[in-house]
């Protein structure tokens, strides 16, 4: 099912470097995801068996620490229970889906930069999306997710995002859920092997400081640390080859609407899967010691700030 036309994998001498970054070696990854198979068929709560590709994921993305791969891995599993909202329904067709295309984009784009980064381009559309919609926003960008766990066969040294603030305006400010966005960065961050490296904001406006004050709270210091806010295009080419990016930011990597339309049909694709996915989660009534309260994880104190973070 993988399209090779949507997410390039590293060869030759990048992806020896990438082995490095990810500190895998290919002499014991194989231990290692027999340890971590053993782990999940001994946690009642979680599901017995998982497919080894994608659990090479998260020990890639937790650069083969065993213990730190079974928290992450936990956490998906929790999250996929907790947030049905992103986790469920997850068919590209349903209009409330469809429609998104025309107001939202944010795929990744298929090549990678020089040192082994994947990098995804989101930008508004429509100035007005309301909260429901975010929702949605939130949950397309997590079908993405599972599938790149599913078909990044050889990893990557990392992830940037590039994000077009052109479209913001105060009325978005106000229609946002700080419930909803939380839930969202705490899934990107505590339950997805994501290696963030750089953020870039372009076409800014003095509305997206107050944006990235709001959101601030619900990010780990290291990547609050790795923003950056671009107020002339160009500078973005320093961080990432103009070969690479979309025509709309003066690059030569083809259009960003065919890049969002391959991977609208990609998940079309996937939405047989998505729905046999949907019973992978956890069962927190079978969780061994305190079940997990989704309130106190989710909550603005809580638990969130001691949550183990690498």
């Amino acid at each position: 099912m993988a399209s090779a036309a949507t997410l390039v994998q590293p060869t030759g001498e990048m992806w020896k470097k990438i082995r490095v970054e990810l500190n895998e070696d290919v002499n014991t990854r194989d231990n290692d995801l027999a340890a971590i198979k053993e782990w999940l068929r001994k946690q009642p709560h979680l599901p017995d068996s998982w497919d080894d590709g994608r659990t090479m994921t998260f020990l890639r993305g937790c650069s083969f620490s065993l213990e730190k791969c079974k928290r992450k891995l936990d956490m998906y599993f929790t999250m996929r229970a907790a947030c049905p909202e992103f986790f469920q329904d997850r068919d590209v067709s349903r209009p409330e889906l469809a429609n998104l295309v025309t107001k939202v984009q944010g795929a990744p784009l298929p090549g990678l930069t020089p040192n082994g980064r994947r990098v995804t381009v989101c930008r508004g559309l429509d100035k007005n999306i309301d909260a429901d919609e975010l929702n949605n926003v939130f949950k397309v960008a997590l079908m993405i997710g599972d599938v790149r766990l599913k078909e990044e066969l050889e990893g990557v040294g990392g992830d940037i995002y590039i994000l077009d603030a052109s479209v913001v305006s105060p009325s978005h400010l106000a229609k946002l859920s700080p419930s909803a966005i939380k839930k969202f960065l705490i899934c990107v961050q505590e339950a997805y092997p994501v290696k963030l490296k750089e953020v870039h904001v372009v076409n800014t406006s003095p509305i997206i400081e107050t944006l990235i004050n709001f959101i601030k709270p619900f990010l780990k210091d290291k990547i609050k640390n790795r923003i950056f806010i671009h107020s002339d295009i160009n500078t973005i080419y320093d961080h990432v080859p103009r070969d690479m990016l979309p025509e709309e930011y003066g690059g030569n990597g083809g259009s960003l609407d065919e890049v969002n339309r391959e991977w609208m049909k990609k998940l079309a694709d996937y939405t047989q899967w998505f729905k046999e996915q949907e019973s992978v989660k956890a069962n927190e009534a079978l969780r061994l010691g305190k079940p997990t309260n989704y309130d106190e994880l989710f909550g603005i104190d809580g638990s969130f700030r001691q949550l183990s973070i690498d």
